[in-house]
């Protein structure tokens, strides 16, 4: 409150107010709803305060609509099925200093019945979550939402391992914790989202909140979610008397519990503890903001009660941010295995979290025109999620007046080619099939099994051929000779004769593996098929327009733009001729019986899970989809049979309670033999 003056009036308190609910409104907007904030959460929580503190000073001026008397975000407008709380779930206040907790720690003491004791738990940066079970069985998963009304998410709650479907035992209780997404999890997610092209996630919270509301569970599964629980509203069901004892009893339910809670009898000592807590965070798999204080009580938690927004019987400490002011030298682009161009600031060293750091990533050229960077800026730099070094504020008023701009490349800085910027992306694409930054990944993926199975052709034999000169895009693989392949390190006569047996033998591959194995933005094996299946050959997809490839079922738009952009580079043109000139098969070679529609499995949703003995998984899937079925990742209700394997789990559990149709292998190999094939 310091930047308001003690002699403040109402008519101008009431224009600061304004001004800042609608920015922490929009603030809001993008860190809840849109699950990507434009502002660290040091600045939220400062403007946050400052809103707190002049509604105090002036009662009169507050409104329902104001932030400070709403839960959380307003209700998700999204295709997932809304719930209604029968408890409101409510947030946490926040305190940023010692003194402001010990504040707290007073008031409440004075409001209390009893002596205090107070239970320390770890903040976790995540996403409020509500689970009920009924009678110990997980019936249903939401969101916190504006805490009157959340998401139904029990799809998607199904999908995270830490979260039992049984309790070990048969109650009925609604319990409330939070999705976090660990450390580990979220660095893999933002480099596979850059080299996909999308925009990354600014932080773990925003990127599980985003994963947890997905439409489909398969993307949320792939995300590695997991959870913590610490609340139940119904506690008197668990036979316990204070906090402490609810997160025991909960481990014992089966229920993720974060046990690293402290127990402390007086104020006095918070400071300690939260400084022990604080020292351990760098060493912590998943990112945490803060320490929550709860009286211990569950008695005297009912009697301290609730206020419209917060629980009077806890408070969040929030930590410092840690940041660091450095100077920015350069930025530098480098090319990715995908083809994506990616920018990163090349800073003098500082110290920050415990490590020296010298670069950070401006992820997208959209990111680094909302940073406006000039070369020599001054900069803060801090951890997103305690992980990522990243960017916050720019000194514009320590800017040189001679300063350059950091200006977007036109062009790749491996391969000299113009650069892409494709619709529905943020990122800059390479799309030179000879591009020698991509090269490796692109020559091993097209060797790969699902694309053009070349035995003997790994990452290693691909390695030396680059370094000796070789091979500059695949087209080189089938002009390689005896003589050049004889000299590879450990490559003796045999291998030698295999391989070229491999490179000739995949020259007869039907079309849909040559299409996969050029490493389309979007085109995947089963992508593949069905374009190469509905044209008829390769020349004749090159020739089709946008539209006509997204007239095709479940193709879409986006993929059919990637597509039809690759065929337009000269480069791919001239790459393609020289395979057709290798003799390589250009045209699709599916038979009839990828065509049957009359038989069990048409039209049906199967979902293969355990490990087969008689057949192998990629085989079945290509016999099932030749006989007209889809064949999908996770179970659902619209599931039509599970095949299971040995060692089935927790899909084959799912299938079992959704009362789905499974199969053994056994059964399977004998419709196979059914169908006559």
């Amino acid at each position: 409150m310091d930047e308001f003056d003690a002699a403040l009036d109402v008519k101008t308190a009431k224009e600061h107010i304004s001004k800042l609910r609608v920015q922490i409104k929009q603030w809001g907007q993008e860190y809840y709803e849109n699950d990507a904030p434009t502002v660290e959460d040091a600045t939220y929580d400062a403007a946050y305060a400052s809103l707190v503190a002049l509604e105090e000073r002036f009662p009169q001026l507050i409104t329902k609509d104001s932030p400070t008397q709403q839960v959380g975000g307003s209700v998700q407008k999204s295709a997932l099925p809304k719930v209604e709380h029968p408890i409101p779930m409510l947030s946490l206040g926040d305190v940023f200093s010692m003194e402001q907790l010990t504040m707290w720690a007073t008031r409440t003491e004075k409001n209390a019945v009893s002596k205090l004791d107070y239970n320390l738990e770890l903040k976790i940066d995540g996403l409020a979550i509500a689970l009920d079970y009924q009678e110990g069985k997980l019936v249903q998963a939401s969101t916190r939402g504006n805490g009157v009304i959340g998401e139904d998410v029990t799809a998607n709650i199904l999908t995270i391992d830490a979260i039992p479907r049984q309790l070990t035992e048969p109650l009925t209780i609604e319990v409330r914790g939070e999705v976090f997404m660990p450390k580990q999890a979220f660095v893999n997610l933002n480099k596979q989202r850059e080299a996909d092209g999308l925009a990354t996630f600014a932080n773990p919270r925003n990127a599980a909140a985003g994963s947890l509301r997905q439409l489909d569970a398969k993307i949320t599964k792939a995300r590695q979610l997991s959870a913590f629980i610490y609340y139940t509203d119904q506690a008197d069901i668990l036979n316990v008397t204070t906090q402490a004892q609810v997160l025991k009893r909960f481990a014992e339910l089966g229920l993720p519990v974060n046990l690293t809670n402290r127990v402390v009898t007086n104020a006095n000592q918070f400071e300690t503890v939260i400084k022990d807590f604080n020292q351990q965070r760098e060493e912590l798999p998943y990112g945490i903001d803060g320490i929550v204080v709860k009286v211990n009580s569950l008695d005297e938690q009912a009697k301290l009660g609730n206020t419209v927004k917060v629980p009077r019987w806890a408070i969040a400490y929030k930590f410092p941010p840690e940041e660091a002011i450095t100077q920015v030298l350069d930025v530098e682009w480098t090319v990715g295995r995908t083809g994506v161009v990616t920018p990163t600031a090349i800073m003098t060293p500082v110290q920050l979290a415990g490590t020296t750091v010298s670069r950070a990533s401006l992820h997208n050229p959209d990111y680094l025109a909302l940073k406006d960077l000039y070369k020599g800026d001054y900069v803060d730099l801090h951890k997103a999620g305690d992980i990522i070094p990243e960017i916050g504020q720019v000194y514009t008023k320590r800017r040189k007046k001679d300063a350059s701009k950091f200006m977007v490349p036109t062009i790749c800085p491996s391969c000299g080619q113009q650069l892409v910027h494709v619709d529905g992306e943020v990122a800059l694409r390479c799309i030179n099939p000879a591009c020698p930054a991509q090269l490796l990944e692109q020559l091993t993926h097209f060797a790969s099994r699902n694309a053009m199975n070349i035995d003997g052709l790994g990452p290693q034999i691909i390695n030396q051929l680059l370094n000796k000169g070789l091979v500059k895009d695949v087209a080189d693989l089938y002009q390689l000779t005896y003589d050049e392949l004889i000299m590879l390190d450990k490559f003796a006569e045999t291998a030698t004769n295999n391989l070229l047996a491999a490179l000739t033998a995949s020259k007869a591959n039907s079309a849909e593996r040559l299409l996969f194995g050029l490493g389309i933005r979007g085109v995947g094996a089963k992508v593949a098929k069905q374009v190469v299946s509905h044209f008829g050959n390769i020349p004749a997809l090159m020739q089709a327009t946008t539209a006509e490839i997204a007239e095709i079922a479940g193709i879409g738009l986006v993929i059919a733009e990637a597509i039809t952009q690759f065929f337009a580079n000269p480069q791919v043109v001239i790459l393609i001729n020289r395979l057709k000139e290798l003799e390589l098969n250009m045209a699709y070679l599916g038979t009839e019986s990828s065509k049957i529609t009359d038989n069990a499995f048409s039209g049906q949703k199967v979902v293969l899970t355990g490990k087969l003995t008689t057949l192998t998984r990629e085989g079945a899937k290509e016999w099932l989809e030749a006989h007209g079925a889809d064949v999908v990742g996770s179970v659902s209700k619209k599931t039509n049979l599970v095949i299971a394997g040995m060692d089935a789990g927790s899909k084959l559990t799912k299938a079992e309670a959704l009362g789905i149709e499974v199969w053994s292998e056994e059964r399977f190999v004998s419709a196979m033999n059914e169908q006559g094939e």
